[in-house]
């Protein structure tokens, strides 16, 4: 049956919209300059993160490293670590601790690293609240507390 129309084909069908009706359409490319912009924008960016990245994620000035442990009598642990620093002339500071059966820290001490050596090895004896299972170290830094460097 047919209604007298032809049916629309890619030849009589009208893709262009009136101009006063819908505003003038816009070109596909962005202009040369927004291109540009959001390029050094990016560049930027980046650079910022790989910053941040490696100042966070880069080697520690200063690092500890859990030699070995051993329970002792009376809710104690002796841990021996080894201290490996980039500048031998300034003191350090370690924080080691203590775990129990539950994996909860129940005992924390500060240890003094003297100034010396590149690698120094140190052992001491960490007090817990409850029988301990583990030690390990926290953490080592240059920031020595004042109650630790006084003679």
């Amino acid at each position: 049956m047919s209604t007298g129309q032809d049916a629309p084909t890619a030849e009589n069908t009208r893709t262009d919209v009136p101009g006063d009706r819908y505003g003038k359409t816009r070109a596909a490319k962005p202009a040369r300059w927004r291109r540009l912009v959001f390029g050094v924008i990016a560049l930027l960016v980046s650079g910022g993160i790989a910053y941040v990245a490696y100042t966070n994620f880069g080697s520690a000035p200063i690092e500890g490293e859990r030699v070995s442990f051993d329970e002792k009598p009376g809710d104690a642990m002796e841990i021996t670590i080894n201290v490996t620093r980039d500048d031998v002339n300034r003191p350090g500071v370690c924080v080691v601790r203590v775990r129990d059966k539950a994996g909860a820290e129940s005992g924390r001490k500060e240890v003094l690293i003297q100034p010396g050596s590149k690698n120094s090895r140190v052992t001491t004896t960490i007090k817990s609240i409850g029988r301990p299972v583990t030690a390990d170290i926290f953490g080592c830094s240059y920031d020595v507390p004042r109650y630790l460097s006084r003679p």
